[in-house]
C-alpha cells in the first residue's frame, strides 16, 4: 500500500494541514508538492504583512532565521514526520514529533517579504518512533537558503 492511500480522498496539502499542530498566523506552509515514503517538498510564501517584519531590521525586513528554520520544521519535520508516522501505524495515528535537536543549522542566503520557498525533507531513518530527517531550504530558482538536520520523536497525539 502506497503512504497517500492513507491520505485517501484528500489531497496531501489539505491533510497535512490538518495534521500539524501549528495554525495561522505561526503556519509557515502553503503547499505540498510532493510527497513519498522518503522525501517531501513544500513551499511558502512569506507575506509582506507578515507579524515579524515590523520590528525585524525596520525600513529594510528580512526574514528572521528563527522563522526560516521553524519553516523547515513545519514541511521537512514535522509534516513529513506525521506522514512517515501515519504509514507506519496503518493510518491509525495522527501524531505530531515532538522536536529534540536540530543539528548543522547554515543559512547562506536572507529571505524578503513576498518571497516564496521550496523547503525539501529527506528522511534519514525513522524507527522505534524516532525520526531524523535532513531539510533543506531553497529559493524557487534553486538557489540554496538553509539546511539542518532535525530530529524528534512521537509522544501522544496532540
Amino acid at each position: 500500500m502506497n503512504g497517500l492511500d492513507y491520505i485517501q480522498e484528500e489531497d496531501a496539502t489539505t491533510w497535512l494541514l490538518k495534521a500539524v499542530p501549528q495554525r495561522p498566523p505561526f503556519r509557515f506552509i502553503d503547499d505540498i508538492l510532493e510527497l513519498d515514503d522518503r522525501h517531501v517538498l513544500g513551499s511558502y510564501r512569506y507575506r509582506e504583512d507578515e507579524f515579524f517584519y515590523t520590528g525585524h531590521f525596520p525600513g529594510c525586513p528580512v526574514t528572521p532565521f528563527v522563522i526560516l528554520i521553524e519553516t523547515m520544521l513545519q514541511i521537512g519535520g514535522i509534516a513529513f514526520a506525521t506522514f512517515l508516522n501515519r504509514i507506519a501505524t496503518g493510518g491509525q495515528s495522527m501524531a505530531a514529533p515532538i522536536l529534540t535537536d536540530v543539528e548543522g543549522g547554515e543559512f547562506f542566503s536572507s529571505v524578503l517579504p513576498g518571497e516564496r520557498v521550496l523547503v525539501q525533507g529527506e528522511k534519514i531513518y525513522f524507527r522505534n518512533h524516532h525520526v531524523k530527517i535532513g531539510t533543506t531550504m531553497f529559493t524557487v530558482e534553486g538557489q540554496k537558503i538553509s539546511h539542518a538536520v532535525v530530529s524528534g520523536f512521537f509522544g501522544k497525539e496532540i
